[in-house]
């Protein structure tokens, strides 16, 4: 458990550099270098970096705990963001106004917050897991913080320079507390929970490449 710690430690120590490379003080002549393009880059590759981590936890999770012989079979459990409606596919996700999708990935990440919180909590009780995994799903709960405040700070700077509008001010954070707490995400199996987790990952990363793209077309992507 003391190197899981230590290893958390680590990990959240190189996290945390990457996001003060993103949310530098305003004052700071380095910030003034940083482009919207660069910044996009900094929160893919962190969203890229978390989906990552689940990839791997969830193969260890698959592996220490198979299921049960009367578990065959069963479909998986309903994830507790299947209630959000979100575009499956590039064509459609373009098409969604830049400030929806932009709100979209916010609503997502505020959504695995507090599980994300409970299933760190809880999964430091199996006592079977190497210290990796569990090094890996604390680091994934603070990357996923750290990636929502990065999120909020890109937002900040594309309003700031009129390339999208302040509409989404008004959206109450209010929208997702029923969801992030819900007993769906509480009740799922550990491996359920993390490969839901790892499906929505992916879609942030894949919403922010898409929104980056809408915004600097000349990248043609």
């Amino acid at each position: 458990m003391a190197s899981a710690r230590a290893a958390g430690r680590a990990g959240a120590a190189v996290a945390l550099a990457l996001l003060a490379l993103l949310l530098c003080a305003a004052g700071d002549a380095g910030c003034r270098l940083l482009t919207v393009a660069d910044l996009f880059d900094r929160v893919i590759r962190h969203s890229g970096r978390i989906h990552s981590l689940s990839t791997a936890l969830y193969a260890e999770l698959e592996k220490h705990f198979p299921p049960r012989d009367n578990e065959l079979g069963k479909p998986a459990r309903k994830c507790h963001t299947s209630g959000m409606l979100t575009p499956n596919g590039k064509e459609y996700a373009q098409k969604i106004p830049r400030e929806e999708l932009t709100h979209l990935i916010l609503k997502l990440l505020q959504a695995w917050k507090e599980p994300l919180s409970h299933f760190n909590q809880h999964i430091e009780h199996h006592q079977e897991l190497p210290d990796d995994s569990l090094s890996k799903a604390k680091q994934i709960s603070n990357m996923v913080h750290e990636l929502k405040t990065g999120v909020e700070k890109v937002t900040e700077k594309m309003q700031s320079m009129g390339i999208i509008s302040n509409s989404l001010n008004g959206m109450a954070s209010s929208e997702t507390a029923d969801l992030s707490i819900s007993n769906e995400a509480n009740m799922m199996s550990d491996s359920d929970f993390i490969h839901c987790f790892r499906r929505d990952s992916n879609k942030v990363q894949s919403y922010l490449k898409i929104l980056k793209c809408r915004i600097m077309p000349e990248n043609s992507c």
